[in-house]
This record gives C-alpha cells, sequence and structure tokens, in this order.
C-alpha cells in the first residue's frame, strides 16, 4: 500500500488501515523502488543535463519519503514499545540508502558534470538553488573522501540515527514513568480548580484516589506556578530536571557524549574544524563566531535586566513569605505572584477567554484576513487518533490550497512539546501542483468534565507560533520538493512561527476569538491592557534562559569536545547565564531533546536570530496595519510562499526592503 499513491481523498494517509506489521515490509520495497529509480538516473548514456540528472535526483524516492514522514510523525505524536522497536530496525537502513546515494561516486560525477557548467546553463534562480543544493549535498557528505573515510562516514551516520532514537525514547519514557500522587486537598493549597480537576481525573483515570500530577507541561506548569507547597513544587521540579539523568537504563549521558564526539569526528572528516562550523555554512549566521557574538551581545544588553529582575524577585519573595534564598521550584511562582500584584493579571483570570476552539478559530479568521485562506473540518479524512482535527484548506477561489491536521493534548503515546510537521510536501511536477499535507502536534490542557479546554496564554502563543510554522508549508508554491516549505536555512524557519505570535498582543485580533466561554463576553480592554502592558514582565530573565540554552549548544557544537562530566560542562558553559542556584541533582543536557534528538543540533541560536527578524517583519505590519492586505500579501509572496528557492536575507529584504534591525526586538523586549 505504500508504494503507490493512497486511493483516499487528496491522498490522504490511510492511518487506520496500517497495521505495525506493514512497517518493515513497506520500508523494504521503498528503499529497494527508490535505489531502482537511482540506477536508471545512473546509468541513462545521455550526457548528464538538469533536467535528467538534478531534477530527476529530486523528484526520486517519492514512496519513500512519504512513508518516512508518515511513520516517524506517528513515532513522535503517537508511539508504542513496538513502534520504537520498528525505528530501531529501520533507522540503520535508511541511514544506509541515504549514504549509498550521498557516497554513490557514478552519481556525484553526473551530479557535478552539471554544476561545473552553471555559469552557461538558462535556468532560474530555483533551479539554480536546487543545483546548488544538490552538489552540496554530496559534496558536504563525503563525495570527495577516500574509500576507508567513506566507510568510516557510513558507520558515523548509522550509530548517530540510533543514538538520537535511543536518547528520545529515554526521555518520553522518564516523562511517562513519573507521577506525584497527592492525597491530602491541603497540599494543593494555591492551585486553580481546574487543576486540581484535571489532576483528580488523571487519578481516576489510574484507579486510584486523590490527584495525580505528571511531567507533561499541561500537569506539571500549574503544580509549579500555583502551589503554596514549597515542597511538592521542589519535588516535581527535581523530577522534570533529573530525566534522563538518573541512575537507570534511561539516563542519556553516555548517549549525548556519543553523539557530541560522533558529529564532531563527522565534521572533521569532512574537512570542518567542528561540528558548528559544519552545519552554519548552510545557515545565515554562516559562522560559529557570529553565533557567539550574537548571543554575547545579546546577553551584555539582556544580563543587566535579568539581575534586576532577579533582585527584584528574590526582595519580592523575602517580603512576602520570609525566603531567604530563591531557588529554580521558586521562579515560576514568585514570578506569578508578582506579576498579579503589579498587573492583577494571572493565567486563571485570562483562561476562561481562551477556549481552544475559539483560539483555533481565532487563528483561521486571521489567516483568512490576512491571507485569504479558508479552513473548513471535515470528518471524512482518515486519522491516527481519535482527538486528532482535519481541515480542507482552500484560497479566496475556493481552490484547494492543504489538508491541515490539529492534534492537541498529551497521551501516553506522545513526546512532550509542540512542533509542526507535514505528511506531503508541496512541489509540481507533470504540471500538476500538488498540495501539502501539514500538522501541527501539541501538549495543551485537555478538557475537564465541567470544562471546555482553556488554554494559558502561553499555550495561546504557542497556538499561534506552531500555527505559522504551518501556514509557511501550507502556502508552499515552489517546483521542487527539496525546495517547498519550512525546506529553509534552519534560522530562518523560526521566522513565519514567531511572526505569528505577534497577533496574540494586539486587541484588533483578541477581539475575533478571545470570548469567554461562558458568556460570550469578548475579553475586557483592561486585560488586553494588562497583556500587553505585561508582555515585557520578567524579558530580561527570559532573554538570558534562552541565551543560556544557545550557548550550551555552541558550547557542544563549536569546539573540540572534552566532556569528562556532562553536569560539569553543562555548569561551565551556563555560566554566565546563571541566575539561580544550582541544582545538584539536576542536568538539562540529558533530556535537551532540541539538539541531541531533533535538528537543531548548532542552531538553537535560531529562535533569538529569528525574534530580530519577526520583531522587524511585525513593525512594518504595525506601521500599515496588522491587517494590511498590501503588506500580507508581500510577506506571503516573499517569504511563505517561497520556501527555499533562495537565500534568506534575499527574500527577507524583498519583503521589507532592507535589512533586519536589532533594535526592533530590543524595542519590544523593553530592553533598549
Amino acid at each position: 500500500m505504500f508504494t503507490e499513491k493512497f486511493n483516499t481523498p487528496y491522498t490522504a494517509a490511510p492511518f487506520s488501515q496500517i497495521q505495525l506489521d506493514d512497517y518493515i515490509p513497506a520500508f523494504e520495497a521503498n528503499i529497494a523502488h527508490a535505489r531502482a529509480e537511482i540506477d536508471t538516473l545512473v546509468n541513462n548514456p545521455e550526457a548528464p543535463t538538469f533536467e535528467n540528472t538534478i531534477e530527476a535526483l529530486d523528484y526520486s524516492g517519492q514512496a519513500l519519503e512519504r512513508l518516512t514522514s508518515l511513520f516517524f510523525n506517528l513515532n513522535s505524536a503517537e508511539t508504542s514499545d513496538t513502534m520504537q522497536k520498528i525505528a530501531q530496525e529501520v533507522s540503520p537502513k535508511l541511514t544506509a540508502f541515504g549514504n549509498d546515494i550521498a557516497l554513490n561516486e557514478t552519481l556525484f560525477q553526473r551530479v557535478k558534470a552539471v554544476y561545473d557548467q552553471r555559469g552557461s546553463l538558462s535556468i532560474s534562480s530555483e533551479q539554480f538553488m536546487l543545483l546548488e543544493k544538490k552538489y552540496k549535498g554530496f559534496s558536504r557528505n563525503g563525495a570527495f573522501l577516500a574509500e576507508d573515510q567513506k566507510s568510516r562516514l557510513r558507520e558515523i551516520d548509522t550509530e548517530l540515527a540510533q543514538l538520537k532514537l535511543t536518547f528520545g525514547e529515554n526521555v518520553l519514557a522518564e516523562t511517562n514513568s513519573y507521577f506525584k500522587h497527592v492525597t491530602h486537598s491541603e497540599d494543593l493549597a494555591g492551585l486553580p480548580e481546574g487543576a486540581k480537576e484535571a489532576a483528580a481525573a488523571l487519578a481516576q483515570s489510574k484507579g486510584i484516589e486523590g490527584w495525580v500530577f505528571t511531567l507533561d507541561f499541561p500537569s506539571y506548569m500549574p503544580l509549579i506556578t500555583y502551589a503554596d507547597n514549597r515542597e511538592l513544587r521542589k519535588e516535581i521540579a527535581i523530577a522534570f530536571g533529573k530525566k534522563a539523568f538518573q541512575d537507570n537504563s534511561h539516563n542519556n549521558t553516555e548517549i549525548l557524549k556519543k553523539i557530541v564526539a560522533l558529529r564532531h569526528e563527522r565534521a572533521q572528516l569532512l574537512g570542518y574544524a567542528t561540528h558548528a562550523h559544519f552545519v552554519l555554512e548552510e545557515r545565515m549566521a554562516q559562522h560559529p563566531d557570529q553565533v557567539k557574538s550574537f548571543l554575547n551581545d545579546l546577553l551584555a544588553k539582556a544580563k543587566p535586566a535579568a539581575q534586576r529582575e532577579f533582585a527584584q524577585l528574590s526582595a519580592f519573595a523575602k517580603e512576602k513569605d520570609g525566603l531567604d534564598h530563591l531557588e529554580k521550584w521558586d521562579g515560576a511562582y514568585y514570578t506569578e505572584k508578582l506579576k498579579q500584584q503589579l498587573f492583577n493579571l494571572d493565567d486563571e483570570l485570562l483562561k476562561p477567554y481562551f477556549k481552544l476552539e475559539n483560539v483555533l478559530n481565532g487563528a483561521f479568521t486571521i489567516a483568512q484576513k490576512l491571507f485569504d485562506l479558508q479552513f473548513h473540518e471535515v470528518n471524512t479524512i482518515d486519522t491516527y487518533h481519535p482527538d486528532v482535527l482535519t481541515y480542507e484548506v482552500r484560497g479566496k477561489d475556493n481552490d484547494f490550497v492543504a489538508l491541515f491536521y490539529a492534534d492537541f493534548f498529551p497521551r501516553k503515546g506522545k513526546r512532550p512539546g509542540a512542533w509542526m510537521t507535514s505528511y506531503k510536501p508541496q512541489y509540481r511536477e507533470a504540471g500538476v501542483n500538488e498540495r501539502p499535507h501539514v500538522s501541527i502536534v501539541c501538549n495543551f490542557t485537555p478538557p475537564t468534565p465541567s470544562k471546555p479546554s482553556l488554554l494559558t496564554f502561553n499555550e495561546v502563543t504557542t497556538l499561534f507560533h506552531e500555527f505559522g510554522h504551518a501556514l509557511h508549508g501550507m502556502l508552499a508554491n515552489t517546483t521542487y520538493p527539496s525546495l517547498s516549505g519550512t525546506s529553509v536555512y534552519w534560522d530562518f524557519v523560526e521566522l513565519p512561527s514567531q511572526v505569528m505570535e505577534n497577533w496574540c498582543y494586539e486587541p484588533e485580533a483578541l477581539a475575533l476569538f478571545a470570548h469567554h466561554y461562558e458568556t460570550g463576553e469578548v475579553i475586557p480592554q483592561a486585560y488586553v491592557d494588562k497583556i500587553k502592558e505585561s508582555a515585557n514582565f520578567m524579558e530580561g530573565m527570559a532573554t538570558v534562559r534562552q541565551l543560556s540554552f544557545g550557548l550550551l549548544d555552541m558550547a557542544y557544537h563549536a569546539q573540540i569536545p572534552v566532556i569528562e562530566d556532562v553536569k560539569a560542562f553543562e555548569v561551565a558553559a551556563m555560566h554566565e547565564t546563571a541566575l539561580y542556584p544550582d541544582v545538584t541533582e539536576n542536568c538539562m543536557s540529558s533530556s535537551f531533546s532540541h539538539i541531541f534528538q531533533g535538528g537543531y543540533s548548532s542552531g538553537y541560536y535560531s529562535y533569538k536570530w529569528a525574534e530580530v527578524l519577526d520583531a522587524d517583519a511585525f513593525a512594518y505590519f504595525q506601521e500599515k496595519g496588522i491587517f494590511n492586505k498590501e503588506v500580507a500579501t508581500r510577506f506571503k509572496d516573499t517569504v511563505l510562499s517561497k520556501g527555499g528557492t533562495e537565500q534568506p536575507m534575499a527574500l527577507y529584504k524583498r519583503f521589507r526592503g532592507q535589512e533586519p534591525q536589532p533594535d526592533a526586538l530590543l524595542k519590544r523586549a523593553g530592553l533598549l
């Protein structure tokens, strides 16, 4: 069933028809099919041309690509022990196949023959980008290596693929294995009713009396933010911070050290000083020195504000509860209390105005106003879980734009966090514009027996963030699959997502969706003013925290790694950003999935890098009007639809008319 287009509406994935036993035979069949396509290309007796080599290569292996995205997306959103075993089995097969292509000398010579003629070829800018990408795909992945080095590269890639999978499995296992059972109601003093109700429902689902809290964000965050019981906060904070850093079979420290060492060896094998040098060659930042300079410049501007805020928070905790030393499990609690005192605003006051369905429809309405998109919920599209919603997305002429999946609540087989992904890319082939199938996956506060899903303001901005990524995928309009949608430089990919968050703070946008779930009343202007007023509250500390992750990433990847003790290495790397006392039992690195499982190694800085872009881009919207059609159309035509068809800065300058100004970010963050 995986070798042909699915016989379903929009060729959507037929999830309910797929059995776990189908996967391994399907991978074997599709790898064989893709291999045959490459053999045909390699053995073509005609001289290499852009069409018969570069284009043919990009369109090859589509069935395998589709199967791979389907399987690994499910392995993140709806996994099981069996699925994880399959992942461990197929991952080396996929790595070996990828290496077979990257290290195929005859294929490389065909690609190089076309690349060497690039000055005289009559091709479009998109075709030129594809040619460069394909050539670099070989040159940056071992095409010029000697045979023994190629052999070692294969070994490294196979081992890395398995280590990254195991790293993620360990984090998920640790998240799933912990729960805190509370039996006395007085221990829950300070917690909102909704959080208590959700904890009671969790206890009931486990067949026990009382309340249960887990390390899933919708369960963990209310406890750490509102519980007056400091010991309870401490216990769950330490449990959260020591995921995969315990003396058990899920410990990630040795795995992490191996990943870092293998990445470094791989980079050196390919002629690069470090893994970061290798990665950043294909990023807007280009070089580790530029990343470090960017992070340290921001740190110099944010740290004084962060230190003032920490002193203010410490003084508040001392005055309120006689606390002499602020610990990590006190941060969210006293920040929330101080915020309430200063702004008379808290999440519990706001949540009734942020019913999930309303927020989602608000995102749809904003996309309609900006980009002429219409979202229609459909029940004819197969899903992998009853929670998953499906939408048909159409343009202003009722043309089909995309399929959109949304999966919002935590469950056992789903990894933590929030992400956007794709089940099918957009591309053009044989005169047909194949439209994308895009999904967002989150872990939001679920409904309770008495209340619908009511989001915290942070969850509202998360939804808009992932929806921004989804728009980047949905509005893709390129020719080649490998340049489509979010297939852009990693430090550019966060621009569409982060710019969308800005609408959450605008009264004109909030009026579209922030309605009280019981009365229908629009969020009061006083609350909107407070949201805007408090937007920069503790922004210095938040910025320094984010910079600490970027600096830790660089410490692992931008130097020759000497890591005897992961914890000691982490403490040293984050020393300049540390505000709270260290917690001996905790280590962030062992569950830092972004850089050790996901695609953010040497790229975590990109969140802040893209914030500079998004602050500057949104300043343009504010200048012209947040629903200004001309600016929105320009953003769609120069950024959202273009994918990786041109250099990101060229696209950005075409949209904005200038390079981004860092002052826009500093001004928005209140750090100027």
